[in-house]
């Protein structure tokens, strides 16, 4: 006899709801999301040096919103999206050529590629606000 109870089913895979996200998910994450920024960046340069081609009216529009805050603030985290994109990559290299596996490696390569890329991010910035002047 059949029971009238349904069956509960439970998912396949780990539920967002209960999955606590660790650092090596959350990079993986990153580094897929800072490839979509670079793409849309990349199309933006495009049109930044088409602009410049156009004339120096269409060139002083771009650059007009290049200088404005907003545009500084996305400058800003495109230049962040690049070097956690490039230290992300180059982790990923160290891990192609087999080496990294140990998980005290993979937590301190992590958090090294985070660090390295607020880093590097803050010298370019630094380094370029220091040649304007």
């Amino acid at each position: 006899m059949a029971s009238s109870t349904p069956k509960r089913t439970l998912p396949l895979s780990p539920n967002i709801q209960i999955y606590r996200p660790q650092l090596t998910s959350v990079l993986s994450i990153a580094n897929r999301i800072t490839g979509v920024v670079l793409s849309i960046y990349a199309v933006t340069l495009v049109a930044w040096l088409i602009s410049a081609a156009a004339g120096p009216q269409a060139y002083s529009t771009v650059h007009g919103f290049i200088r404005s805050s907003f545009g500084q603030i996305l400058l800003f985290g495109c230049t962040y999206s690049f070097f956690l994109h490039l230290c992300g990559g180059i982790r990923h290299l160290a891990w192609d050529a087999g080496y990294g596996f140990e998980l005290r490696t993979i937590y301190a390569s992590g958090w090294a590629v985070l660090a390295m890329s607020a880093a590097l991010t803050l010298i370019t910035w630094a380094a370029s606000i220091g040649s304007a002047r």
